[in-house]
């Protein structure tokens, strides 16, 4: 299993302070899927710039797909403009390949979704994804917790590698500016609501 399917599965099954929304989910699995590939050695970081390495093969479908995705010419793709890019509609595609791969049951989650809505299957993936999660596996727990899903203890140890940590402080980031996005749409859409119902 890979850190992107845990997040998944931890998105389905453990509750968070808010529904967790597509776009939110799809910006983390891409983080999850940097913090993979520079842990297979398929990239490292100059600072914010993604330096790819060898093409690798993972084993993992989603994975090798992230990898061939990476910006091979310089200057090197941020790990902000990778987010937004290969985000784009990764939650979905990662439902596709987990239900494929019968690691889901019941229908295609509508987001935003709560825990228990959608459901992953009784499957050794899903109990590797819990077991991860309980033990307070620090790069899981810092995905999880920018989209909301904290657990009852904070994790015992920080992730110790640099990169990593500014993968995840990237996706807080741009978890963070899509919620201020819409919120900032929702504004607009009540505002222009108003005038079409005023006198």
């Amino acid at each position: 299993m890979t850190t992107p399917q845990d997040l998944f599965l931890v998105s389905l099954d453990v509750p968070g302070e808010h529904p967790v929304e597509q776009g939110d989910l799809s910006l983390a699995l891409a983080g999850a899927e940097l913090i993979d590939l520079l842990g297979a050695r398929a990239l490292t970081l100059d600072g914010e710039r993604i330096v790819p390495g060898p093409v690798l093969t993972t084993g993992d479908r989603m994975l090798d797909q992230a990898g061939a995705a990476l910006v091979r010419g310089e200057p090197y793709e941020t790990v902000e403009d990778w987010l937004w890019r290969r985000g784009e509609g990764l939650a979905v595609a990662y439902y596709d390949a987990l239900d494929a791969a019968g690691q889901l049951s019941g229908k295609r989650p509508r987001w935003p979704h709560r825990a228990g809505k959608a459901t992953a299957a009784d499957t050794p993936a899903r109990r590797h994804a819990a077991d991860r999660w309980w033990s307070r596996e620090p790069v899981l727990a810092g995905l999880a917790a920018a989209l909301g899903i904290q657990g009852e203890r904070p994790p015992e140890e920080e992730p110790g590698d640099e990169a990593v940590v500014t993968v995840l402080v990237a996706v807080g980031d741009a978890v963070t500016e899509l919620g201020a996005v819409r919120e900032r749409r929702r504004i607009e859409n009540v505002a222009f609501d108003n005038i079409w119902r005023a006198p």
